[in-house]
Protein backbone atom coordinates (compact mmCIF):
# COMPACT_ATOMS: atom_id res chain seq x y z
CA UNK A 1 0.00 0.00 0.00
CA UNK A 2 0.67 3.32 -0.71
CA UNK A 3 -0.47 6.43 0.67
CA UNK A 4 0.92 10.22 0.21
CA UNK A 5 -0.78 13.12 -1.03
CA UNK A 6 -0.97 11.73 -4.29
CA UNK A 7 -2.09 8.26 -4.32
CA UNK A 8 -3.80 5.55 -2.48
CA UNK A 9 -2.99 2.49 -3.56
CA UNK A 10 -4.27 -0.98 -1.90
CA UNK A 11 -4.70 -4.50 -3.06
CA UNK A 12 -6.08 -7.34 -1.34
CA UNK A 13 -6.54 -5.94 2.03
CA UNK A 14 -9.45 -6.66 3.72
CA UNK A 15 -9.98 -3.09 5.42
CA UNK A 16 -10.51 -3.38 9.36
CA UNK A 17 -13.00 0.00 10.73
CA UNK A 18 -9.69 0.92 12.17
CA UNK A 19 -7.87 0.81 8.74
CA UNK A 20 -10.63 2.08 7.15
CA UNK A 21 -10.89 5.57 10.01
CA UNK A 22 -7.08 5.66 8.86
CA UNK A 23 -7.80 5.88 5.33
CA UNK A 24 -10.69 7.99 4.67
CA UNK A 25 -9.08 11.67 6.34
CA UNK A 26 -6.08 10.57 2.94
CA UNK A 27 -8.50 10.49 -0.12
CA UNK A 28 -9.74 14.22 -0.44
CA UNK A 29 -6.50 14.89 -1.03
CA UNK A 30 -5.02 12.16 -3.55
CA UNK A 31 -5.28 12.27 -7.32
CA UNK A 32 -5.29 8.74 -7.67
CA UNK A 33 -7.99 6.26 -5.62
CA UNK A 34 -7.31 2.70 -6.01
CA UNK A 35 -8.99 0.09 -3.59
CA UNK A 36 -8.95 -3.43 -5.37
CA UNK A 37 -10.31 -6.09 -3.87
CA UNK A 38 -10.73 -5.02 -0.15
CA UNK A 39 -13.68 -6.17 -0.19
CA UNK A 40 -15.46 -2.87 0.00
CA UNK A 41 -19.46 -2.87 1.19
CA UNK A 42 -22.02 -0.53 0.18
CA UNK A 43 -21.70 2.17 3.28
CA UNK A 44 -18.02 2.36 1.89
CA UNK A 45 -18.88 3.14 -1.02
CA UNK A 46 -21.04 6.01 0.74
CA UNK A 47 -18.00 6.99 2.49
CA UNK A 48 -15.67 7.57 -0.67
CA UNK A 49 -18.35 9.30 -2.41
CA UNK A 50 -18.16 11.75 0.78
CA UNK A 51 -14.84 12.01 0.77
CA UNK A 52 -14.54 12.21 -2.91
CA UNK A 53 -16.89 15.26 -3.19
CA UNK A 54 -13.99 17.28 -1.73
CA UNK A 55 -11.04 16.22 -3.87
CA UNK A 56 -11.08 18.46 -6.74
CA UNK A 57 -7.31 16.83 -7.71
CA UNK A 58 -8.60 13.39 -8.46
CA UNK A 59 -8.20 11.86 -11.75
CA UNK A 60 -8.45 8.32 -11.30
CA UNK A 61 -10.77 6.55 -9.54
CA UNK A 62 -10.15 2.06 -9.32
CA UNK A 63 -12.51 0.11 -7.27
CA UNK A 64 -11.53 -3.08 -9.23
CA UNK A 65 -12.74 -6.65 -7.38
CA UNK A 66 -15.43 -5.05 -5.11
CA UNK A 67 -18.74 -6.69 -5.39
CA UNK A 68 -20.34 -3.58 -4.56
CA UNK A 69 -23.37 -3.94 -7.01
CA UNK A 70 -25.23 -1.13 -8.74
CA UNK A 71 -26.52 0.54 -5.23
CA UNK A 72 -22.76 0.79 -4.58
CA UNK A 73 -21.66 1.80 -8.03
CA UNK A 74 -24.48 4.40 -8.45
CA UNK A 75 -23.32 6.17 -4.03
CA UNK A 76 -20.06 6.91 -6.12
CA UNK A 77 -21.56 8.24 -9.52
CA UNK A 78 -23.08 10.15 -7.95
CA UNK A 79 -20.72 11.80 -5.88
CA UNK A 80 -18.38 12.32 -9.04
CA UNK A 81 -21.19 14.35 -10.68
CA UNK A 82 -21.39 16.72 -8.11
CA UNK A 83 -17.21 16.42 -7.07
CA UNK A 84 -15.28 19.71 -8.48
CA UNK A 85 -12.82 16.85 -10.01
CA UNK A 86 -11.66 16.37 -13.32
CA UNK A 87 -11.82 12.63 -13.47
CA UNK A 88 -9.80 11.40 -16.46
CA UNK A 89 -9.59 7.33 -15.32
CA UNK A 90 -12.61 5.19 -14.01
CA UNK A 91 -12.27 1.17 -13.19
CA UNK A 92 -15.65 -0.56 -11.88
CA UNK A 93 -13.78 -4.11 -13.26
CA UNK A 94 -15.74 -6.86 -11.78
CA UNK A 95 -18.09 -5.30 -9.31
CA UNK A 96 -21.32 -6.88 -10.31
CA UNK A 97 -22.68 -4.24 -12.25
CA UNK A 98 -25.56 -5.20 -13.87
CA UNK A 99 -28.47 -3.29 -16.66
CA UNK A 100 -29.59 -1.25 -13.72
CA UNK A 101 -26.03 0.19 -13.19
CA UNK A 102 -25.56 0.98 -16.72
CA UNK A 103 -28.62 3.03 -16.81
CA UNK A 104 -26.60 5.22 -13.94
CA UNK A 105 -23.54 5.44 -15.33
CA UNK A 106 -24.94 6.19 -18.62
CA UNK A 107 -26.53 9.54 -17.14
CA UNK A 108 -23.42 10.28 -15.26
CA UNK A 109 -21.11 10.14 -18.57
CA UNK A 110 -22.61 13.16 -19.65
CA UNK A 111 -21.38 14.77 -16.58
CA UNK A 112 -17.64 13.61 -17.07
CA UNK A 113 -16.33 15.51 -19.37
CA UNK A 114 -12.76 14.96 -18.75
CA UNK A 115 -13.29 11.18 -18.46
CA UNK A 116 -10.61 9.04 -21.32
CA UNK A 117 -10.66 5.84 -19.95
CA UNK A 118 -13.41 3.67 -18.36
CA UNK A 119 -12.93 0.16 -17.23
CA UNK A 120 -16.02 -2.12 -17.64
CA UNK A 121 -14.29 -5.67 -17.65
CA UNK A 122 -16.09 -8.71 -15.93
CA UNK A 123 -19.59 -7.40 -15.38
CA UNK A 124 -22.89 -9.19 -16.41
CA UNK A 125 -24.35 -6.32 -17.72
CA UNK A 126 -25.09 -7.72 -21.56
CA UNK A 127 -26.38 -6.13 -24.33
CA UNK A 128 -29.00 -3.95 -22.64
CA UNK A 129 -26.48 -2.79 -20.30
CA UNK A 130 -24.01 -2.11 -22.97
CA UNK A 131 -27.19 -0.71 -24.67
CA UNK A 132 -27.95 2.15 -22.16
CA UNK A 133 -23.94 2.79 -21.95
CA UNK A 134 -23.60 3.26 -24.91
CA UNK A 135 -26.37 6.59 -25.25
CA UNK A 136 -24.34 7.82 -22.36
CA UNK A 137 -21.17 7.43 -24.47
CA UNK A 138 -22.97 9.48 -27.61
CA UNK A 139 -23.18 12.34 -25.91
CA UNK A 140 -21.27 15.13 -27.18
CA UNK A 141 -20.41 16.45 -23.93
CA UNK A 142 -18.56 12.57 -23.40
CA UNK A 143 -15.01 12.59 -24.64
CA UNK A 144 -13.89 9.07 -24.01
CA UNK A 145 -10.94 7.18 -25.39
CA UNK A 146 -10.41 4.13 -23.91
CA UNK A 147 -13.21 1.19 -23.44
CA UNK A 148 -12.69 -1.85 -21.52
CA UNK A 149 -15.66 -4.37 -21.84
CA UNK A 150 -14.07 -7.94 -21.18
CA UNK A 151 -16.49 -10.76 -19.67
CA UNK A 152 -19.32 -8.78 -19.63
CA UNK A 153 -21.50 -11.44 -21.59
CA UNK A 154 -22.31 -9.68 -24.76
CA UNK A 155 -23.02 -11.15 -28.17
CA UNK A 156 -23.72 -9.94 -31.54
CA UNK A 157 -26.84 -7.63 -30.33
CA UNK A 158 -24.67 -5.26 -28.61
CA UNK A 159 -22.15 -4.83 -31.43
CA UNK A 160 -24.84 -2.13 -33.21
CA UNK A 161 -24.86 0.36 -30.20
CA UNK A 162 -20.91 0.36 -29.94
CA UNK A 163 -20.16 0.84 -33.85
CA UNK A 164 -22.86 3.73 -33.37
CA UNK A 165 -20.49 4.82 -30.76
CA UNK A 166 -17.04 4.11 -33.14
CA UNK A 167 -18.85 6.35 -35.85
CA UNK A 168 -19.39 9.43 -33.75
CA UNK A 169 -16.60 9.77 -31.41
CA UNK A 170 -13.15 10.76 -33.10
CA UNK A 171 -11.20 10.75 -30.10
CA UNK A 172 -11.40 6.85 -29.56
CA UNK A 173 -8.27 5.00 -29.05
CA UNK A 174 -8.77 1.55 -27.31
CA UNK A 175 -11.47 -1.20 -27.41
CA UNK A 176 -11.50 -4.26 -25.52
CA UNK A 177 -14.44 -6.66 -26.23
CA UNK A 178 -12.28 -9.60 -25.72
CA UNK A 179 -14.76 -12.93 -24.04
CA UNK A 180 -17.67 -12.03 -25.22
CA UNK A 181 -19.33 -14.25 -27.91
CA UNK A 182 -20.04 -11.63 -30.71
CA UNK A 183 -19.12 -14.11 -33.43
CA UNK A 184 -18.72 -13.25 -36.92
CA UNK A 185 -22.06 -10.68 -37.13
CA UNK A 186 -20.97 -8.74 -34.11
CA UNK A 187 -16.91 -8.87 -35.13
CA UNK A 188 -17.93 -7.18 -38.53
CA UNK A 189 -20.91 -4.46 -37.48
CA UNK A 190 -17.67 -2.87 -35.31
CA UNK A 191 -15.79 -3.20 -37.99
CA UNK A 192 -17.51 -1.25 -40.34
CA UNK A 193 -18.16 1.16 -37.17
CA UNK A 194 -14.09 1.73 -37.01
CA UNK A 195 -14.20 2.39 -40.77
CA UNK A 196 -16.66 4.59 -41.06
CA UNK A 197 -15.43 6.34 -37.89
CA UNK A 198 -12.90 9.58 -38.04
CA UNK A 199 -11.43 8.08 -34.79
CA UNK A 200 -7.30 7.20 -34.47
CA UNK A 201 -7.78 3.72 -33.24
CA UNK A 202 -4.44 2.59 -31.88
CA UNK A 203 -5.45 -0.60 -29.96
CA UNK A 204 -8.46 -3.39 -30.69
CA UNK A 205 -8.78 -6.51 -28.88
CA UNK A 206 -10.71 -8.94 -30.03
CA UNK A 207 -9.76 -12.11 -28.06
CA UNK A 208 -11.93 -15.15 -27.99
CA UNK A 209 -15.04 -13.33 -29.41
CA UNK A 210 -15.90 -15.81 -32.43
CA UNK A 211 -14.06 -14.07 -35.08
CA UNK A 212 -13.13 -16.23 -38.31
CA UNK A 213 -11.44 -16.42 -41.02
CA UNK A 214 -14.31 -13.83 -43.15
CA UNK A 215 -14.02 -11.33 -40.30
CA UNK A 216 -10.03 -10.97 -41.31
CA UNK A 217 -11.05 -9.87 -44.34
CA UNK A 218 -12.87 -7.03 -42.87
CA UNK A 219 -9.94 -6.67 -40.26
CA UNK A 220 -7.56 -6.26 -42.74
CA UNK A 221 -9.54 -3.04 -44.08
CA UNK A 222 -9.20 -1.79 -40.74
CA UNK A 223 -5.18 -2.55 -40.52
CA UNK A 224 -5.19 -0.43 -44.06
CA UNK A 225 -7.47 2.76 -43.51
CA UNK A 226 -5.78 3.24 -39.78
CA UNK A 227 -2.67 3.94 -40.05
CA UNK A 228 -2.72 4.97 -35.99
CA UNK A 229 -3.52 1.20 -35.13
CA UNK A 230 -0.56 -0.26 -33.09
CA UNK A 231 -1.88 -3.48 -31.43
CA UNK A 232 -4.23 -6.18 -32.59
CA UNK A 233 -5.15 -9.28 -30.15
CA UNK A 234 -7.16 -11.67 -32.18
CA UNK A 235 -5.65 -14.80 -29.61
CA UNK A 236 -7.94 -17.66 -29.66
CA UNK A 237 -10.35 -17.16 -32.34
CA UNK A 238 -10.63 -20.33 -35.36
CA UNK A 239 -8.89 -18.18 -37.91
CA UNK A 240 -6.78 -20.77 -39.46
CA UNK A 241 -4.01 -20.38 -42.21
CA UNK A 242 -7.29 -19.46 -44.47
CA UNK A 243 -7.64 -16.19 -42.16
CA UNK A 244 -3.90 -15.11 -41.86
CA UNK A 245 -4.15 -15.49 -45.56
CA UNK A 246 -6.90 -13.04 -45.78
CA UNK A 247 -5.40 -10.51 -42.91
CA UNK A 248 -1.68 -10.45 -44.05
CA UNK A 249 -2.07 -7.51 -47.16
CA UNK A 250 -3.79 -5.64 -44.53
CA UNK A 251 -0.34 -6.50 -42.47
CA UNK A 252 1.56 -5.28 -45.96
CA UNK A 253 -0.35 -2.26 -46.73
CA UNK A 254 2.27 1.15 -47.22
CA UNK A 255 0.25 2.59 -44.04
CA UNK A 256 -0.55 -0.06 -41.30
CA UNK A 257 2.07 0.65 -38.12
CA UNK A 258 1.21 -1.98 -36.75
CA UNK A 259 3.69 -2.75 -33.52
CA UNK A 260 1.77 -6.02 -31.65
CA UNK A 261 -0.13 -9.15 -33.21
CA UNK A 262 -1.43 -11.29 -30.70
CA UNK A 263 -2.70 -15.03 -33.17
CA UNK A 264 -2.11 -17.36 -29.70
CA UNK A 265 -4.12 -20.23 -30.62
CA UNK A 266 -5.99 -19.42 -33.35
CA UNK A 267 -5.42 -22.88 -35.60
CA UNK A 268 -2.25 -22.15 -37.51
CA UNK A 269 0.01 -24.32 -38.91
CA UNK A 270 3.44 -23.64 -41.02
CA UNK A 271 1.76 -22.61 -43.59
CA UNK A 272 0.56 -18.97 -42.45
CA UNK A 273 3.96 -18.91 -41.49
CA UNK A 274 5.04 -18.15 -44.81
CA UNK A 275 2.84 -15.15 -45.05
CA UNK A 276 3.33 -14.04 -41.98
CA UNK A 277 7.15 -14.09 -42.80
CA UNK A 278 6.55 -11.29 -45.83
CA UNK A 279 5.24 -9.14 -43.22
CA UNK A 280 7.94 -9.71 -40.63
CA UNK A 281 10.51 -9.10 -43.63
CA UNK A 282 8.55 -5.87 -44.63
CA UNK A 283 7.57 -3.82 -41.70
CA UNK A 284 10.33 -2.57 -39.40
CA UNK A 285 7.69 -1.37 -37.04
CA UNK A 286 5.92 -4.83 -35.85
CA UNK A 287 7.89 -5.40 -32.16
CA UNK A 288 5.55 -8.09 -30.78
CA UNK A 289 4.46 -11.33 -32.26
CA UNK A 290 2.62 -14.20 -30.28
CA UNK A 291 2.14 -17.21 -32.03
CA UNK A 292 2.09 -19.58 -29.38
CA UNK A 293 -0.50 -22.88 -29.28
CA UNK A 294 -0.17 -22.78 -33.01
CA UNK A 295 0.92 -26.02 -34.68
CA UNK A 296 3.73 -24.50 -36.23
CA UNK A 297 5.97 -27.49 -36.12
CA UNK A 298 9.70 -27.18 -37.26
CA UNK A 299 9.02 -25.95 -40.62
CA UNK A 300 7.15 -23.11 -39.56
CA UNK A 301 9.97 -22.28 -36.94
CA UNK A 302 12.59 -22.10 -39.43
CA UNK A 303 10.80 -19.91 -41.44
CA UNK A 304 9.97 -17.67 -39.41
CA UNK A 305 13.62 -17.74 -38.05
CA UNK A 306 15.13 -17.02 -41.60
CA UNK A 307 12.69 -13.65 -41.43
CA UNK A 308 14.28 -13.24 -38.19
CA UNK A 309 17.70 -12.86 -39.96
CA UNK A 310 16.90 -10.59 -42.39
CA UNK A 311 17.32 -6.87 -42.18
CA UNK A 312 14.06 -5.55 -42.64
CA UNK A 313 12.50 -7.44 -39.34
CA UNK A 314 13.03 -5.57 -36.49
CA UNK A 315 10.68 -8.01 -33.95
CA UNK A 316 11.88 -7.81 -30.34
CA UNK A 317 9.32 -10.49 -28.70
CA UNK A 318 8.24 -13.82 -30.12
CA UNK A 319 5.88 -16.10 -28.54
CA UNK A 320 5.90 -19.48 -30.11
CA UNK A 321 5.02 -21.27 -27.10
CA UNK A 322 3.60 -24.75 -27.21
CA UNK A 323 3.97 -24.73 -30.76
CA UNK A 324 4.79 -28.62 -31.44
CA UNK A 325 8.45 -27.78 -31.77
CA UNK A 326 11.65 -29.94 -31.43
CA UNK A 327 15.11 -29.92 -31.14
CA UNK A 328 15.52 -29.92 -35.05
CA UNK A 329 14.48 -26.50 -35.40
CA UNK A 330 16.66 -25.38 -32.45
CA UNK A 331 19.77 -24.65 -34.66
CA UNK A 332 18.21 -22.01 -36.56
CA UNK A 333 17.01 -20.35 -33.17
CA UNK A 334 20.94 -20.28 -32.36
CA UNK A 335 21.28 -18.65 -35.39
CA UNK A 336 18.88 -15.71 -34.67
CA UNK A 337 20.42 -15.83 -31.18
CA UNK A 338 23.41 -14.97 -32.21
CA UNK A 339 22.92 -12.42 -34.57
CA UNK A 340 19.56 -10.72 -34.87
CA UNK A 341 20.73 -7.44 -33.09
CA UNK A 342 16.45 -6.87 -32.12
CA UNK A 343 15.25 -10.19 -30.62
CA UNK A 344 14.88 -9.20 -26.51
CA UNK A 345 12.48 -11.95 -25.59
CA UNK A 346 11.65 -15.55 -26.76
CA UNK A 347 9.10 -17.65 -25.44
CA UNK A 348 9.50 -21.29 -26.31
CA UNK A 349 7.96 -22.99 -23.42
CA UNK A 350 6.22 -25.99 -23.50
CA UNK A 351 8.31 -27.70 -26.69
CA UNK A 352 9.85 -31.01 -26.84
CA UNK A 353 13.38 -29.55 -27.22
CA UNK A 354 15.25 -31.47 -25.03
CA UNK A 355 18.92 -31.10 -24.00
CA UNK A 356 20.12 -31.42 -27.47
CA UNK A 357 17.63 -28.46 -28.21
CA UNK A 358 18.43 -26.42 -25.04
CA UNK A 359 22.25 -26.88 -25.85
CA UNK A 360 21.45 -25.30 -29.12
CA UNK A 361 19.80 -21.97 -27.86
CA UNK A 362 23.19 -21.87 -25.66
CA UNK A 363 24.88 -22.29 -28.22
CA UNK A 364 23.56 -19.06 -30.05
CA UNK A 365 23.21 -16.97 -26.63
CA UNK A 366 27.04 -17.52 -25.96
CA UNK A 367 27.95 -15.78 -28.97
CA UNK A 368 28.94 -12.19 -28.50
CA UNK A 369 26.74 -10.39 -31.01
CA UNK A 370 23.66 -11.81 -28.44
CA UNK A 371 21.60 -9.36 -27.32
CA UNK A 372 18.40 -11.54 -25.94
CA UNK A 373 17.41 -10.75 -22.66
CA UNK A 374 14.54 -13.14 -22.08
CA UNK A 375 14.16 -16.73 -22.42
CA UNK A 376 11.21 -18.50 -21.44
CA UNK A 377 11.49 -22.30 -20.87
CA UNK A 378 8.80 -23.79 -18.73
CA UNK A 379 8.00 -27.20 -18.60
CA UNK A 380 11.33 -28.22 -21.32
CA UNK A 381 13.01 -31.22 -19.48
CA UNK A 382 16.68 -31.51 -19.12
CA UNK A 383 19.87 -33.18 -17.73
CA UNK A 384 21.53 -31.87 -14.64
CA UNK A 385 24.47 -30.94 -16.96
CA UNK A 386 22.17 -28.92 -18.62
CA UNK A 387 20.97 -27.29 -15.88
CA UNK A 388 24.20 -26.24 -14.99
CA UNK A 389 25.40 -25.03 -18.24
CA UNK A 390 21.88 -22.35 -18.21
CA UNK A 391 22.99 -21.43 -15.00
CA UNK A 392 26.46 -20.39 -16.19
CA UNK A 393 25.66 -19.01 -18.89
CA UNK A 394 23.22 -16.74 -16.91
CA UNK A 395 26.53 -15.43 -14.79
CA UNK A 396 28.07 -14.61 -18.08
CA UNK A 397 25.45 -12.75 -19.14
CA UNK A 398 23.98 -10.67 -16.47
CA UNK A 399 21.65 -8.95 -18.83
CA UNK A 400 19.82 -12.12 -19.45
CA UNK A 401 17.72 -13.82 -18.09
CA UNK A 402 16.58 -17.77 -18.13
CA UNK A 403 12.95 -18.09 -16.74
CA UNK A 404 12.31 -22.12 -15.94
Amino acid sequence: MSADMQCVDIQCEELSDARWAELLPLLPRCQAVRLDDCGLSEAQCEDVGSALQANSALTELSLRNNEVGDAGVRRVLQALQSSPCKIQKLSFQSCYLTVAGCGVLSGTLRSLPTLQELHLSDNPMGDAGLQLLCEGLLDPQCRLEKLQLEYCSLSSAGCEPLASVLRAKPDFKELTVSNNDIDETGVRALCQGLKDSPCQLETLKLEKCGVTSDNCRDLCSILASKASLQELALGNNKLGDVGITELCPGLLHPSSRLRTLWIWECGLTAKSCVDLCRVLRAKDSLKELSLAGNELGDEGAQLLCESLLEPGCQLESLWVKSCSLTAACCSHFSSVLAKNKFLLELQISENRLGDAGVQELCRGLGQPGSVLRSLCLYDIYWSLEMENRLQALEEEKPSLRIIS
